[in-house]
C-alpha cells in the first residue's frame, strides 16, 4: 500500500516542486486510485499457493486501513 502513497506523492510534487512538505487526505488518494486507467492487486494466498485478483474497491479499502494503522502508531 506505500507504494501507491509513493506514487501519489511523486505526482504531487511534479505538479508542485517548491512544495516543503506534502498533506492530502484519504479523498486525494482515491480520487488519484479512481483517475488510474487499469488498477488491480495479485495477493498471495497461502492457503491456496495462488495470486488473487483484487479490484479498485478492495485496494481503497486496504489503503483506508494501512492508513488508519499508521495514524493509531
Amino acid at each position: 500500500m506505500t507504494g501507491i502513497c509513493g506514487l501519489y506523492e511523486r505526482k504531487i510534487r511534479d505538479i508542485n516542486p517548491m512544495a516543503r512538505d506534502l498533506t492530502y487526505d484519504i479523498n486525494d488518494l482515491y480520487n488519484f486510485i479512481d483517475g488510474l486507467t487499469d488498477i488491480s492487486a495479485l495477493v498471495f494466498d497461502r492457503s491456496l499457493h495462488a495470486f488473487l485478483p483484487y479490484d479498485r474497491r478492495w485496494i481503497k479499502q486496504e489503503m483506508f486501513q494501512h492508513l488508519k494503522r499508521l495514524a493509531q502508531q
